[in-house]
Parts: structure tokens; sequence; C-alpha cells
């Protein structure tokens, strides 16, 4: 296990939900943390305040995760801010739910563009560095739409089962350099998302409830912590999908 003392994290759509959750459990183990928004400025210097309000440091970087140029510059930032970047949260998405039949090639790219490319563009960003030093956390926010399908549609589902591929992979490219890559996988968590879906029934977590995103957070810090978790998929979903 790790000090996460002094530790940086990067966490894209931190201003909000699990995203926020997760900076704030950073900044309690003593990490500085670089949170991103696209259109929630407001949110976000909130999140930054109660950071800085807890003693530890952060910033809030506007940025869209689609633009490639974009997340060069989010990831200057941060280093410009903090000096390196050791954990990566590829956690900002987007989910409009639609009927399959009604889904239109540009929801597809938008869903594909925004989830799954945007992880990619980070991780090439960030990863060469945390190679370089022989340490880092790369952790990919999934969903259990991945192993299921999910309730929001055919879109959502490949992009999110697209970033459990992608944690492979660098998981076992990057297994001998001090880099770790897990993806976290959660399932009806109490966020605006969630809310504000009517297709979504808690009913169908056998733990009877909703998820709270700090229970999510815990495992994202758990995953910055352990060096030995690799390539893993955890599941945070009240028993909704139960892996082998």
């Amino acid at each position: 296990m790790t000090n996460l003392a002094g530790k940086v994290a990067l966490v894209t759509g931190g201003s909000r939900g699990i995203g926020k959750a997760i900076a704030l459990a950073y900044a309690k183990c003593g990490m500085s943390v670089a949170l991103t928004y696209k259109d929630a400025a407001a949110p976000a210097r909130e999140t930054v305040e109660q950071i800085e309000a807890s003693g530890a440091k952060a910033i809030a970087i506007q940025v869209d995760v689609r633009d490639a140029v974009g997340i060069k510059k989010m990831a200057d930032r941060a280093r410009h801010a903090f000096g390196k970047i050791d954990v990566l949260v590829n956690n900002a998405g987007i989910g409009h739910a639609k009927p399959w039949h009604q889904l239109t090639v540009d929801d597809w790219n938008m869903t594909i563009t925004t989830n799954l490319t945007s992880a990619f563009l980070a991780t090439q960003e960030v990863a060469p560095e945390m190679v370089s030093r022989g340490w880092g956390r790369l952790i990919m926010l999934s969903s259990v739409a991945a192993q299921t399908g999910g309730v929001i549609g055919p879109h959502y589902a490949a992009s999110k089962a697209g970033m459990i591929g992608l944690a492979h992979s660098y998981a076992t490219l990057l297994a001998k350099t001090g880099v770790t890559s897990n993806a976290i996988a959660p399932a009806l968590i109490e966020t605006d998302m969630v809310s504000g879906n009517p297709n979504i029934k808690k009913d169908v977590i056998p733990v009877g409830r909703l998820g709270d995103v700090d229970e999510v957070a815990d495992i994202a810090v758990l995953l910055a912590n352990n060096g030995y978790i690799n390539g893993q998929t955890i599941n945070v979903n009240g028993g909704w999908y139960m892996s082998s």
C-alpha cells in the first residue's frame, strides 16, 4: 500500500457526482487534485473550495474532453500547478437515454468520443510520465452497462465496455513499469444522471437501494493505494451484476 500524501490526481468530470466524491476523497488522503469540468463552472469552484477548506490543494480546469488539443492543455495546466500527475481518473462522460431504434450516428459518435476517446487521449497524454517515474495509477469509470447492456442504450454500453478493454490493454502493456490500470463499474449510484432517467428503477438492485458516490470513491482510493491490483474491473453495484 502507498502513502498517497503528496501525490497528484487528475480527475476528469470532477465537479459533480462520482468525480467530485473521488476528488474529495483524494484530498482527504493528502493529495493535490486537478479536476475538470465542461460547463459546470460554479460546481467546480465549489468543489475546489471544499478541498482547499480541508487543507489540500486543488484547481479546476475547463476542458472539452472530446478535443485532443484541449486534453493536452488540460494535462499541462495540471503539471504547471502541481509538477506532475500520479493518478488519472477518466470519469468524464455522458449518458443520454434514447430508444435504440431512434439512435443516430451523431448520438453514437458523441457518446463514444466523450466517454471512450477522451479516456484514450488523456491516458496517452499522462501515462508516459508515469512510466518514466516508475509509479502511476490509471482508473477508468466504466459502468454495469458494459456487462449487462444497461438501460441507457447500446451507444452508452459500447462506450463503457470500451473503457474496460482500454484498462485491460494498459494493464498488460505497463505491468512491469510500476503503473497499474483498472476500471470501476458502478451501477445506480445516486447522481444527476440516474435521478434524471425515468427508466431506472432501484428495485433491480439486490440490496434494495441506490449506491452512494462515496462508496465509489472508496474504490478509487483503494486502487490508488494498491500496486498489486491490475487489470481488474471492480463492480460497485449492490449485487446487480456478479462476476466470477
